[in-house]
């Protein structure tokens, strides 16, 4: 069961809450977010592991990469998602994220 403190303790953070609006369509790693934010690896790493701590973010690995994304089965996750539609900042985030998302689906072979 996930704590609500450890939620409210991730979503206090506004780089955390942009992170999650970038997650919102497609995987990315600690790299990719890194050059989002020109914040260092380490310190996306840190973000990244208060929202997986939160049961925000789910990650796996794929060669030397981690990739994350959205946990799509966490209710905050859902609410927080209407929320950025309406944010001026998240919501050109989501924009973005679902611009990586097609562009990758774009080179994937058939």
């Amino acid at each position: 069961m996930m704590s609500l403190d450890k939620v409210f303790e991730a979503l206090s953070s506004r780089p955390r809450r942009e992170i999650l609006a970038y997650l919102s369509a497609t995987e990315l790693s600690t790299s990719d977010l890194a050059e989002k934010f020109q914040m260092s690896a380490p310190t996306i790493s840190r973000h990244l592991s208060i929202l997986e701590n939160a049961d925000l973010v789910t990650s796996r690995r794929q060669g030397q990469f981690v990739l994350y994304k959205l946990n799509p089965e966490n209710l905050v996750n859902t609410l927080t998602g209407f929320a950025f539609e309406l944010c001026p900042v998240g919501g050109p985030l989501k924009r973005e994220s679902r611009k990586i998302a097609a562009k990758a689906k774009a080179r994937k072979p058939a």
